[in-house]
């Protein structure tokens, strides 16, 4: 039994910090229905430079309602990926949460003050116009999280 509860690897790992739903409603109060975004190769392109590889979805799925967006998006921290949510508004970074973190370590990017420092940022040249303050330990969860926020900027251009 000990041998297949190691071999479960990241399982024990994962924490749900808030459901799709209940951040919907945090967001939105009343959901609206979701859209889909197709990922041709023109935002393919777009997602590559800001993720710095292939973004690996045919499609995805966005909330919009009173000029907010919503974008939940995955990407790998260390070993497993990060669930996290951006909501744009008028091209800035309205608000930032980490839904679901998989990783052993690192999960201080979770803590509001940590997902504060995206608060009013934009994309300037490929990049958040605003530093991001690293964690100790949690550099390359950091980083996950930066890539994912420029990623909502490039879906959100995209979006109809």
């Amino acid at each position: 039994m000990l041998a297949a509860l190691l071999s479960c690897g990241g399982a024990f790992a994962d924490t749900v910090y808030q459901t799709r739903d209940d951040f919907l409603r945090e967001v939105f109060g009343t959901p609206p229905p979701a859209q889909v975004l197709w990922v041709d190769s023109g935002v393919q392109g777009a997602l590559k430079a800001a993720l710095g590889h292939p973004f690996a979805q045919a499609r995805l799925r966005y909330w919009r309602k009173n000029g907010k967006t919503a974008w939940i998006l995955d990407e790998i921290g260390k070993e497993y990926p990060i669930t996290a949510a951006f909501v744009l508004e008028k091209d800035v970074i309205d608000s930032a949460r980490v839904l679901v973190y998989r990783e052993t370590r690192g999960m201080e990017v979770r803590y509001p003050s940590f997902l504060r420092q995206f608060s009013g940022a934009r994309v300037r040249d490929g990049r958040l116009d605003k530093p991001i303050d690293g964690i100790s330990g949690a550099t390359l969860s950091v980083q996950a999280m930066d890539r994912m926020a420029r990623a909502a900027f490039v879906l959100d251009g995209y979006a109809p």
